[in-house]
């Protein structure tokens, strides 16, 4: 299939990583990790840091998939607001949960400065309001956080200071989260596999896994080899339906595109967004955006329901970006990729366990954070260490309806019911 990453900004910009062999053979292990995403590489590495002796699986290469082309924006906390979260759960287990959700930032951060891992890290997240009546809302989520999370470095920018911020009068106002920020999310997952390998985990790249056999051991069969492990963990997001069908039914993907500008001069990219921060709206279909560290725009914008890719990425994107910021409409665009993110029915992460295989998937857009933790939490899980675990997995999931021929054409479906009513 044609490389989704062939013209990624973060692909030309990558640190070096050796190829890893592919699997020939059978071999055994405690556990084997099923994918080479954030996910994965987090619970790969935690297990082999508690350990045991972890085998992981990637069928393309690492970073392929979500984790190596998303927007690269470090945003605290779930894809719905502490206060619905209170609504849905009640106000205890809402307060728990999002408070766990909130660790992810150390989880990210520590891993980053104890591994040295060359990121392009930057401080600073912005929820920018699309309308008056957003803004309301962000205001009432700011103070329900500060009261009863105890979270800091929330500030609400007010309509008339909102161009202090970013360069286009869009927006009526927003809420900046100093805790949040972006990086450059192929180095990121780079930099976790060279620490995975430095602490004894076996990478196989070019190795998917065609099924998995739980008899009280675990078998994963690839097409040259197998393992026999202990315990398996499958972190390929979405794809965990390819390797377990009734995974499936709980995600559906959703595309999204990104393009990066040629470097604008650090008087022009300053113009654009002053702060340095990342930036998302409260869209339904966002644009979400936010300046490299060699001062390219590098923006995702549009709606897209099929998984097929725009024939020009580049010009898909651009009407979205020109239209918050005119003098981006006829910048040079340099790259322009794509992928899939997949989204639960809740828009809360999905995780669980099946036997003896352990799962996180349906992050939602706000898996940069969320997946190290996940990895992590399910490394403590499988090592007995469940009530972090447990908090997530004990979230019910609902299935898309339509089984495997309707589901995803049902989805859509929504997904261009709400669109229509953000533009209404």
């Amino acid at each position: 299939m044609a490389d989704p990453l062939a013209n990624s900004y973060y692909a030309a910009t990558a640190q070096p990583f050796a190829a890893q062999p592919g699997l020939a053979g059978g071999i055994t292990a405690d556990i084997c990790v099923i994918g080479g995403g954030f996910t994965g590489l987090s619970a790969a590495l935690a297990a082999a840091e508690a350990g045991h002796a972890v085998v992981l699986l990637e069928a393309e290469r690492i970073g392929f998939g979500a984790s190596g082309r998303n927007g690269g924006q470090l945003i605290p906390g779930l894809n719905r607001g502490a206060i619905e979260l209170a609504e849905r759960f009640g106000h205890d287990r809402a307060v728990a949960l999002y408070k766990l959700a909130l660790t992810a930032r150390a989880s990210v951060h520590g891993r980053i400065e104890s591994h040295k891992i060359a990121c392009d890290r930057k401080s600073g997240h912005i929820e920018a309001a699309h309308k008056p009546a957003h803004l309301d809302d962000l205001k009432r989520e700011a103070e329900f956080r500060t009261k009863h999370l105890c979270a800091h470095g929330i500030e609400l920018i007010e309509p008339g200071d909102m161009r202090a911020h970013v360069g286009t009068d869009d927006y009526a106002g927003g809420l900046l989260d100093k805790t949040g920020g972006h990086f450059h999310p192929l180095n990121y997952a780079l930099g976790l596999a060279r620490a995975a390998l430095a602490a004894g985990v076996h990478i196989y790249e070019g190795t998917p896994a065609i099924r998995i056999s739980d008899q009280g051991e675990v078998t994963v069969t690839t097409p040259s080899g197998s393992i026999q492990a202990k315990a398996a963990v499958i972190a390929c997001d979405h794809w965990n339906g390819d390797i377990v069908p009734a995974l499936g039914r709980f995600t559906v993907p959703v595309m999204n595109y990104n393009v990066a500008t040629a470097p604008l001069g650090a008087h022009h990219a300053a113009q654009l967004i002053p702060g340095d921060a990342a930036i998302s709206d409260t869209r339904f279909v966002l644009n979400y955006f936010r300046l490299s560290a060699d001062k390219r725009m590098i923006f995702g914008g549009g709606e897209k329901y099929s998984q097929r890719p725009p024939s020009d990425i580049a010009e898909f994107v651009r009407p979205y970006m020109a239209r918050l910021f005119p003098s981006l409409g006829d910048v040079r665009i340099d790259y322009g990729w794509g992928g899939a993110v997949s989204v639960s029915a809740s828009r809360l992460p999905h995780f669980g366990r099946r036997g003896n295989c352990w799962f996180a998937q349906g992050f939602s857009g706000l898996g940069a954070l969320l997946t190290t933790l996940a990895g992590e939490l399910i490394a403590e899980a499988i090592d007995g260490k469940t009530d972090r675990f447990e908090l997530f997995a004990d979230i019910e999931h609902r299935r898309f309806p339509g089984g495997k021929l309707l589901q995803k054409p049902l989805a859509t479906l929504g997904l261009m019911w709400f669109a229509l009513k953000d533009r209404l």
